[in-house]
């Protein structure tokens, strides 16, 4: 269910309390929610995945995306959060793991990363970046964001 993008960065689908304790056991010590509360009835409400990640020793963020679109204070967050996990495993889920993929996606590309090695790492996780190859490329040569 955890499919590795980075070394230190997994994405998933909707994850429970199991989940977490399986991320723990593969050395997480961050997990990011990236899905907003209440966007499907069989979604597993986030103060539970931040209460199994509480009780594990593990962080636990909320940077919701909805179906909108990104905004820059997205990206702030999530650079923000890894960050403050240096040297740490993060896990950043939201229903089908591709929300989470892309906010990584544009936050590396404007962080300088290449965007042919994002989308590469994007597709080695089975997520594909080109819906926003055009915004990735504009990021990661300082056009936009």
């Amino acid at each position: 269910m955890l499919k590795r993008l980075t070394p230190s960065l997994f994405v998933a689908p909707q994850i429970d309390a199991d989940t977490v304790a399986r991320a723990k056991d593969q050395g997480v010590t961050l997990i990011v929610n990236n899905r907003p509360e209440g966007e499907s009835a069989d979604q597993v409400p986030g103060e539970q995945i931040e209460a199994a990640a509480r009780a594990a020793g593990m962080a636990y963020v909320a940077i919701p995306v909805t179906h909108s679109g990104f905004a820059p204070w997205q990206l702030d967050a999530l650079d923000e959060a890894l960050a403050g996990n240096a040297g740490g495993k993060t896990l950043c889920y939201c229903r089908s793991g591709t929300r989470s993929t892309l906010l990584w996606a544009l936050a590396r590309a404007r962080a300088g990363d290449e965007p042919d090695e994002i989308a590469r790492a994007a597709a080695g996780a089975g997520y594909d970046v080109s819906p926003i190859s055009e915004l990735i490329h504009a990021l990661a040569a300082g056009r936009a964001g």
